[in-house]
């Protein structure tokens, strides 16, 4: 069940498909990286040591997969930070071939704008594109807070205000939504709350909130939500299995005082979380 993830890539660090691929390869899925960039490491050490690559780039290695003869067996699609307009229209035409292949392909967006306390750190133009474009195409849609207020337009400080939100990403084309880090007033002083739609319930999963906060825990979060849910199309499943593997991650990093995401020494995790949340209706 190959799955194909078009993401940044670090040598150093676990961001991007450095975050995603392992993972799902561990969840033992087949796994097609793409990369958009090759960093040495991510830029919250710095400015960048390596290159872009450019959206020609990305058409001509689609091109060469799209040859090969077992390309519709592609499930789904993943895709993360998209540095430039230009490479978020390559991606875009990524999701038709794959969509054109197989049209029961589900394209998973982890639309990367920015996140709270550190404002948008995409280019201006990215916000509109995303919203506009990749938005509508995607399946199934993994914002943070600030990525859905931003995607939408709206101040969310509630459930309710989450929920109205959701909604309103639904109008726009996922039939999927998850918010990745639901703290809001109705949020409990030391927990962190995830939600998910269906288009039909919203599921609400609650865990205590780890003091770190490491790169790359979104990019984990939506592989880990798109690898359960292409097993049993349950979005309450795939929660809760998201939900406790990364929280097991996170404690195993923090155990280790590690710099970056632990996630070779807690790599049990992903098929056996240590300990497990349940969702229940909001």
């Amino acid at each position: 069940m190959p799955i194909l993830s078009i993401q940044s890539h670090v040598v150093y660090g676990h961001v991007g498909n450095a975050a995603a691929v392992f993972p799902l390869q561990r969840m033992g899925f087949e796994v097609w990286p793409l990369h958009t960039v090759q960093f040495a490491a991510h830029t919250g050490y710095g400015p960048p040591k390596g290159r872009v690559f450019d959206a020609a780039m990305i058409d001509e290695v689609m091109e060469g997969l799209a040859a090969r003869p077992d390309f519709s067996t592609c499930k789904a699609m993943l895709s993360g930070y998209l540095g430039s307009v230009e490479s978020a229209r390559a991606v875009f035409r990524s999701v038709e071939r794959v969509k054109h292949a197989n049209s029961k392909a589900l394209y998973c967006c982890d639309p990367v704008i920015g996140d709270e306390g550190k404002g948008f750190y995409v280019k201006p133009d990215m916000p509109d594109f995303i919203r506009e474009h990749i938005v509508p195409r995607a399946d199934v849609l993994t914002p943070n807070l600030f990525e859905l207020e931003a995607l939408t337009g709206l101040n969310v400080r509630s459930h309710n205000e989450i929920k109205t939100a959701i909604q309103k990403i639904h109008a726009m084309g996922p039939r999927i939504v998850l918010v990745t880090s639901a703290i809001t007033d109705d949020t409990p002083r030391g927990s962190l709350d995830m939600i998910v739609s269906d288009g039909h319930l919203f599921h609400r999963l609650r865990t205590p909130r780890l003091d770190i906060v490491p790169n790359g825990a979104g990019d984990l979060t939506a592989s880990l939500f798109l690898g359960r849910y292409l097993v049993d199309h349950d979005v309450a499943n795939a929660l809760s299995h998201a939900a406790s593997s990364v929280y097991g991650v996170l404690k195993k990093t923090k155990s280790l005082n590690a710099p970056e995401l632990a996630l070779i020494a807690a790599q049990n995790e992903f098929n056996s979380p240590s300990q497990i949340f349940l969702s229940e209706v909001l």
